[in-house]
């Protein structure tokens, strides 16, 4: 563990005045556990405009959570691992450290919707339905779950395909090295 943190300052050092570099750096040092299947980007990547609309059809976009930390979850109430992983999703979310929005992807009317997220117990979370996939042919969502880091500027900076337990010690250990 020592040397995880040595080669983090070192790196974060060696990079001096780029945040953005000094973040990437930092969360690939504290990868770990399940957190070996998080794809961090050299780079931040552009998030398409995309207006979807909610569980109530009033329309929303990814821009609403600008200038914070946000995990974009694609999933499906079709999905069994979706399933799994939302309660740690929405248990991260009320700790208030990142901001969590699912996407429904593909046609998952409002009743199953609705249906999905009592069975769970998770009511706390924003639910935009895209219906044509259209954001998930966007950004690339090939399977589900998916879930996205958006940075606070509202782009792309790691992605990790398959459920997780979001709320875990190596989650949080990750997301708190993006957010420092």
């Amino acid at each position: 563990m020592r040397r995880i943190i040595v080669t983090a300052l070192y790196t974060a050092l060696i990079l001096g005045a780029n945040p953005g570099h000094a973040d990437v750096a930092a969360a690939r040092a504290a990868v770990a556990g399940e957190m070996r299947k998080l794809q961090i980007h050299d780079a931040p990547v552009a998030v398409p405009a995309e207006s979807l609309p909610d569980r109530a059809d009033a329309p929303r976009s990814l821009a609403e959570w600008k200038g914070q930390w946000v995990l974009v979850n694609f999933w499906a109430t079709w999905c069994a691992p979706c399933r799994k992983e939302m309660p740690d999703l929405a248990k991260l979310a009320a700790t208030g450290d990142v901001a969590v929005v699912t996407v429904a992807v593909g046609r998952n009317p409002p009743e199953a919707i609705d249906r999905f997220m009592t069975e769970i117990g998770v009511d706390n979370l924003p639910v935009l339905k895209d219906a044509s996939s259209s954001l998930s042919r966007g950004m690339g969502v090939l399977g589900l779950p998916l879930t996205v880091l958006l940075n606070p500027e509202g782009q792309e900076v790691a992605r990790l395909i398959g459920d997780a337990a979001w709320n875990g010690a190596d989650a949080r250990r990750v997301l708190a090295a993006f957010r420092d």
